[in-house]
């Protein structure tokens, strides 16, 4: 039905904007249409920004739809042979590329007008959509498939089958469902392992068929003059980001048995081969089990708790607000009531196995797992959401799930949806809310949110908190507890509080919240806490959260949450001061047992990469922000471990190092993303599965022993060739390449964010310090290292290892380090220079004071027990260079001890003194005091230490 009636003065104002504008460039373009098509044509154009910038761009495509009457059928066109038509010719990437993008346009544009103009029913525009996307995707791999195969041959198994490139669409393309500005999730997979066949010069398969992936990621993906097709997303495939681009089904089906985890199961719910052929079924076949269990799966009802969860902490972590897909009520929770149903009945009863929602819903009714009514409430909800998220995309074509906030796009959405219950925007909004809580209520039943009842345990601090009462009568009612200290100070500190937030702009809601979380607080505090730190600590806290209620009501909704947030303030004000200045960190409390069971050491990569996997990949904030937040929720983990005694200072330290190795990694791949976008790659590592590029940590990070607030000493490697340049469009020498690399990377740990920094960075340790180059090629380094470097670089070497970097890079930077370390040396030469370096450092750095000793820095401290054991491995390697194998002091003093450097006593000695004063270093950290001891306590570890000192150098120290 035509819409051409009853616009308001803003739309009516629109529609003489935009038919102006696209006369003025083009006055004759549609002179051939009739009354009725010109009228549309004008409407569409008021309609959305989206269809008059590509009317601008490309007219007669546009205008040739209502001239044609194109936009006029309700069915869906057969976009296969129309493409195969356009394709055919193609001679060129370039040539595909600008057909698939004026093609998108123009049947985009089509679809667009069909939504906001004649209300194309929602399950046809969401065929319709996806059956475009599908035939793009194969129209764009059978073209490349041949042009590759001309190229490098045609990929064949062992038994001599052609073997092809197999497209899994996830999410709401493999659900066909997909909204009008969604990006596409793809894997990609191929047979069995075998060689290309018919070439020159034969390929591996997977080398093949990664190169095809790439073309066609290239041809759907990158934004050249006329647009681009899709943004393609590839971080669901097994490994994520750092996984090969392509696996055999062989090593799919391996993956998801051995190390598939919940989500996953929950993304494979919609995954789909994108077309048919003689692979489709067997693989299918393959990944079935991994997601629909045979026994009743009750565990993912806790799995998308969880992920429900989540969604609502990146809620709160974008302050989003009127969201109609993450939201409470939102898509998000229509799909996941559906999709508990699927993951825990699917295995028995098949007919769940479906991956379209609206196809679901009405078995769920027959096998008697939700009512009648339950189905209307989500069908109503559901068709409805969908269809203002498709009209709200449409308006500019934007991923976005968020209701508009100007009056035109408001008035465009209205005027588009034409629902009789919503005639004005207050009115949508109105029934938006009726839909929405409706879906709530229904997820709430099915996978619960249940607030906790405080009962009556918390009446005697809710009347004071109430209260209007005078000094006098406050402080005796605080008295009645007995368990405070200091009565007045628990007073001063609430009254404090309390006029702080009469200044704050709260909101009645958050103000409700927090006048029943104080009492709350003030019940838990008194159970176990009588000093007046630890309210005074969580209080900083509620001060600096007290303007978002999300994060007030998580306290008051998760009493767990609160009470470990309080016992950890008790015990740490550095984590207090963290807390408070990155409130994000609440959400990592919700679950304590998390925070009580450090991961795994081999879990923060894994970790990370989920983290990331949901971050646009050409938002380099957002991607900056989240490595930062989840820095900082593995440094609160951590440091609970730490505080609780379940780390020792040795652990401690190793989570610390891997989350800095993770972090490395992950930084290391979205620089090189960044940069390779704009120059391509070095020649030597297309193809390939490595990068040519290794970090080599020095210092605490080489020698596994970094503390909460250690900086990073990093030297980067490379191994190009001289005369090589990387394959962009913009070409430049590979060395530059490298150097353009390692500057991203800075800019990634060093920029200072509203996070905070990632990491700082230390480059000094490189060759020629701060004028020597970011980037040292391994030949450039080993010749340094051999005839220029000094006594001390050589020191600083003991404690290197390769951080990031692929074996062969990492073997050699290996291997000369132990020619390095292995030199014969004069032992009384190494012992002057090392000394001579200390002594230095000593002047400089050195924070004693009358009354305390520096646990670093001073005579007997951390520094001297690592000179020493340098000044041992420099001394002693060309005898023993087995102690090259290493690069950590408590390993390395063993070492010594095992080829009789030193005595078991020795030993024994200098590694209790080493982990007794960095435990103290981490502690005092925690604690935000400064890293010092009295003499009286320092005195024994310092005169175990300088003792084996003065008999080690032979001299005095």
């Amino acid at each position: 039905m035509n819409k051409s009636t009853n616009l308001s003065a803003l739309l009516s104002l629109q529609k003489q904007k935009s038919t102006q504008l696209f006369n003025q460039q083009y006055p004759d373009a549609t002179a051939h249409l009739s009354e009725q098509q010109l009228a549309d044509f004008q409407h569409a154009l008021m309609a959305s920004d989206f269809i008059l910038n590509s009317t601008l761009q490309c007219p007669e495509i546009v205008v040739s739809l209502f001239s044609s009457e194109r936009v006029y059928q309700t069915d869906c066109p057969n976009y296969q042979q129309m493409l195969a038509k356009l394709i055919t010719p193609c001679e060129s990437e370039d040539q595909l590329h600008k057909v698939l993008r004026q093609f998108r346009l123009q049947e985009m544009v089509n679809i667009a007008v069909a939504d906001l103009l004649f209300e194309l029913e929602l399950t046809l525009s969401l065929e319709r959509l996806s059956e475009l996307a599908d035939q793009l995707i194969l129209a764009a791999l059978n073209w490349l498939t041949l042009f590759c195969q001309d190229k490098w041959g045609i990929p064949t198994s062992q038994s001599g089958e052609v073997q092809q490139l197999l497209v899994y669409g996830m999410g709401k393309l493999g659900g066909r469902e997909l909204n009008f500005s969604s990006d596409i999730d793809l894997i990609f997979t191929y047979p069995e392992m075998g060689e290309t066949q018919g070439a020159r010069r034969s390929l591996d398969n997977q080398q093949f068929f990664i190169r095809l992936g790439q073309k066609l990621i290239t041809a759907l993906h990158q934004k050249t003059a006329d647009g681009f097709v899709y943004r393609v997303d590839m971080r669901l495939r097994p490994f994520g980001e750092s996984g090969p681009l392509v696996l055999t089904f062989n090593a799919m089906e391996s993956y998801y048995q051995e190390q598939g985890r919940d989500w996953e199961r929950y993304a494979m719910l919609k995954a789909r081969l994108i077309g048919q052929g003689i692979y489709h079924d067997q693989l299918s076949t393959l990944l079935r089990p991994f997601v629909y269990r045979r026994y009743i799966d009750f565990s993912v009802i806790d799995s998308l708790r969880r992920m429900k969860m989540m969604i609502a902490q990146e809620v709160r972590r974008k302050q989003l607000k009127n969201n109609i897909k993450l939201g409470a009520g939102g898509i998000r929770e229509v799909e996941f009531i559906v999709q508990v149903f699927q993951l825990i009945r699917g295995g028995r009863i098949k007919e769940l196995q479906h991956r379209r929602l609206l196809t679901v819903l009405p078995i769920l009714v027959e096998k008697k797992e939700i009512t009648t009514e339950n189905e209307a409430v989500l069908t109503n909800a559901y068709c409805f959401l969908r269809r203002v998220e498709n009209i709200i995309q449409a308006l500019n074509d934007q991923q976005t799930q968020t209701l508009p906030d100007n009056d035109l796009d408001q008035a465009r959405l209205i005027w588009a949806l034409r629902h009789d219950k919503c005639e004005t925007w207050l009115a949508f909004l109105e029934y938006l809310a009726l839909q929405m809580n409706g879906v709530h209520l229904e997820f709430c039943a099915l996978i619960g949110e249940e607030s906790p009842n405080h009962q009556a345990k918390d009446q005697h601090w809710t009347a004071l908190w109430d209260s209007q009462w005078s000094d006098e009568e406050s402080i005796a009612w605080i008295e009645q507890v007995s368990v405070f200290v200091d009565a007045k100070k628990i007073w001063g500190l609430l009254v404090e509080f309390r006029a702080d937030m009469e200044k704050r702009s709260i909101g009645h809601r958050g103000r409700a919240v927090l006048d029943k979380l104080v009492p709350v607080l003030m019940w838990h505090i008194q159970q176990e806490y009588s000093e007046h730190f630890t309210l005074e600590r969580v209080l900083i806290i509620f001060n600096k959260i007290s303007t978002r209620t999300a994060y007030i009501e998580l306290l008051f909704e998760n009493e767990g949450a609160l009470k470990h947030l309080i016992k950890l303030c008790h015990q740490s004000s550095w984590i207090a001061e963290h807390i408070a200045k990155y409130p994000i960190l609440l959400d990592e409390l919700i679950d304590p047992k998390l925070l009580n069971n450090p991961p795994e050491l081999s879990s923060y990569s894994a970790d990370l990469r989920q983290a990331m996997l949901r971050i646009p990949e050409d938002d380099q904030e957002a991607q900056m922000d989240r490595l930062r937040q989840f820095k900082q929720a593995q440094h609160l983990r951590i440091a609970t471990g730490d505080i609780c005694g379940i780390l020792p200072v040795t652990k401690v330290s190793d989570h610390l190092t891997a989350l800095a190795e993770a972090i490395i990694e992950e930084v290391i791949h979205l620089a090189w993303q960044q940069i390779s976008q704009r120059f391509g790659v070095p020649a030597s590592t297309v193809g390939q599965d490595h990068r040519g590029f290794s970090a080599i940590g020095y210092g605490k990070m080489g020698g596994i022993e970094l503390g909460y607030s250690s900086d990073l000493d990093l030297v980067f490697l490379h191994n190009s060739q001289s005369n090589e340049e990387t394959n962009g469009l913009k070409q430049i020498p590979a060395a530059q390449f490298y150097m353009k690399l390692a500057q991203r990377i800075m800019h990634i740990f060093n920029t200072r964010m509203a996070s905070g920094i990632l990491y700082e960075l230390d480059m000094r340790l490189r060759p020629s310090g701060n004028s020597g180059l970011l980037v040292i090629h391994i030949d450039t380094f080993a010749q340094y290292q051999r005839d220029d470097a000094w006594t001390w670089e050589h020191q600083a070497l003991v404690r290197a290892r390769t951080v990031f970097g692929y074996p062969e890079l990492a073997n050699k930077f290996t291997t000369i380090r132990k020619e390095i370390l292995t030199r014969v040396r004069e032992r009384a030469s190494v012992s002057t220079d090392v000394l001579k370096m200390r002594k230095k450092m000593r002047t400089h750095l050195d924070k004693s004071t009358s009354d305390n000793t520096d646990i670093k820095q001073g005579q007997g401290g951390l520094v001297d027990i690592e000179f020493l054991v340098q000044f041992l491995v420099l001394s002693e390697s060309s005898k023993y260079p087995d102690l090259c194998k290493y690069s950590d002091n408590f390993h390395l003093l063993k070492a010594l001890q095992h080829f009789g450097v030193i005595s078991i006593e020795q030993q024994k000695q200098l590694t209790i003194s080493y982990c007794t004063l960095r435990d103290y270093g981490h502690h005092a950290t925690l604690k935000n005091e400064q890293q010092l001891l009295t003499k009286v306590d320092f005195q024994d570890i310092a005169e175990n230490v300088n003792g084996i000192c003065q008999s080690l150098y032979e001299k005095p120290c």
